[in-house]
């Protein structure tokens, strides 16, 4: 019996020490919210909670009325070689075809911003907002580079509308929300985290993603990337996917970004570009053996345009640039996504490193088209809005100057072509030229496609 006793004593002590460990460590709050605690000098500390207790209902219901369907009506020619073969050439038919996407509208009055992918070569722009409601859409402006199109439809009444959020102060790990249409599948709400900022996909360097894993399909295109707010921190783009499909990753690019490019379409009629003026490379453990420096982050400059702020403001080669204002900068995508931000004429303060010393310089941003680079004793410079009319061309270099001695005898039919791919690489600006030669060996030869003066397209080897 005295041992029945004990054995009930030693359980009740035990209840009443699980018990009060339950309370101690796992309590609910007053809304039934599971809280974990520890105890730490006596004090107690709130663990983070999982994603079932964020809220996404107001961010989605914010963004699924700011979000739209975008119909792009295009039309191409088609040909039929055995008609043509018995009949002739008959100049092809006429054939309608239909592609969909997404966009957010970014004002009361109208204003939508989208893919420039998603209205390329549109005949006529057809919008669906969220309540059925349809509208005829005008394209006001378009930024291919950074793929980005503004678009107005005249609406009946003030329209639901998304605001922006800046997108710097967005967090790795932060909750997000993709809204679009995918498979015409209209208000698709999908959440995700953000895994990745300034991410690069472009190996020209011109784009500065932010990557989530929130899901992405063919539709979403122009759609939003929302925070819990329901603000708008990017537009979505493009995904990442084997088969055309969602497969894990999708990208945005950023509202800072966008804001930017709509409110220069808006003022200005296009996009306002200031360069910094320097090449380089994002530092890493190899590449800093390879340069011979101590610092495993930041950009390393090893050319500094010519005409630029950059060159203007002392800065050299060897140089290691650490931040932009107060902008942390460890890869081109994160410097480059920056730099998108500002216009000509913007000041920025570049803090460098340089002989182990770290110094801070003002730097006047410069427009895109006086910068010159130079490519096998070919000096460059980006094209004027003269140039790409008189052209009837959208990208391209042009050879202002013809300094090799080889290609003396070609002077006069080389200078004032337009370079439009080194290499099989598109010669967008200088910017990209200078990196696709970047590594190219000086002995070999490399192949050159150009417009000359009379509008011949030829290729040759340089």
């Amino acid at each position: 019996m005295k041992r029945l006793s004990s054995l009930f004593l030693v359980s009740l002590l035990s209840g009443a020490t699980t018990l009060g460990a339950y309370k101690l460590f796992i309590e609910k709050d007053n809304n039934g919210n599971s809280i974990v605690t520890q105890a730490q000098s006596s004090n107690f500390r709130t663990v983070g909670m999982g994603a079932e207790n964020v809220d996404f209902t107001a961010a989605a219901e914010n963004a699924v009325h700011a979000v739209v369907h975008v119909k792009n009506v295009s039309v191409r020619t088609v040909y039929n070689p055995i008609m043509e073969y018995f009949y002739g050439s008959r100049g092809g038919q006429q054939q309608e075809q239909i592609g969909t996407g997404s966009g957010v509208i970014i004002s009361e009055d109208g204003y939508i911003v989208t893919n420039n992918h998603v209205i390329k070569d549109a005949t006529e722009l057809e919008v669906t907002l969220n309540n059925n409601k349809v509208y005829k859409a005008k394209l006001i402006g378009t930024d291919s580079k950074m793929d980005i199109a503004l678009l107005k439809i005249d609406a009946d009444g003030k329209l639901p509308y998304s605001t922006f959020a800046d997108s710097d102060q967005v967090k790795v790990g932060e909750w997000v929300l993709a809204v679009g249409n995918p498979y015409n599948l209209t208000s698709t709400v999908t959440a995700g985290i953000v895994s990745a900022k300034a991410r690069n996909l472009d190996t020209r360097g011109i784009q500065s993603f932010i990557q989530t894993d929130a899901a992405v399909n063919p539709g979403n295109s122009g759609g939003a990337l929302v925070n819990t707010r329901g603000e708008l921190i990017g537009i979505n783009t493009m995904i990442s996917s084997p088969t055309g499909s969602y497969a894990g990753y999708s990208f945005a690019v950023p509202s800072n970004i966008t804001r930017k490019i709509i409110e220069d379409i808006m003022e200005f009629g296009n996009v306002q570009r200031g360069i910094l003026g320097v090449e380089g490379n994002a530092l890493t453990g190899t590449m800093s053996k390879e340069f011979g420096v101590k610092d495993t982050e930041g950009f390393y400059i090893n050319k500094v345009n010519k005409n630029s702020g950059a060159e203007k403001a002392g800065l050299k080669e060897g140089d290691i640039i650490k931040k932009l204002d107060n902008q942390k900068i460890g890869t081109f995508a994160e410097l480059s996504g920056y730099i998108n931000t500002k216009r000509p004429n913007d000041k920025i303060n570049v803090t460098y490193v340089r002989d182990g010393n770290i110094k801070t310089v003002p730097v006047t941003l410069v427009k895109n088209d006086i910068i010159l680079t130079e490519f096998k004793g070919l000096e460059l410079e980006n094209l004027s809005a003269a140039d790409k009319k008189n052209f009837r061309i959208d990208y391209g270099v042009k050879i202002k100057e013809v300094n090799n001695e080889r290609l003396e005898p070609y002077k006069e039919e080389l200078q004032g072509s337009i370079i439009l791919d080194i290499n099989g690489v598109k010669a967008t600006d200088v910017e990209t030229v200078s990196r696709a030669t970047n590594n190219a060996d000086e002995n070999q030869g490399t192949s050159v496609k150009l417009m000359t003066k009379n509008g011949q397209v030829m290729r040759i080897i340089i």
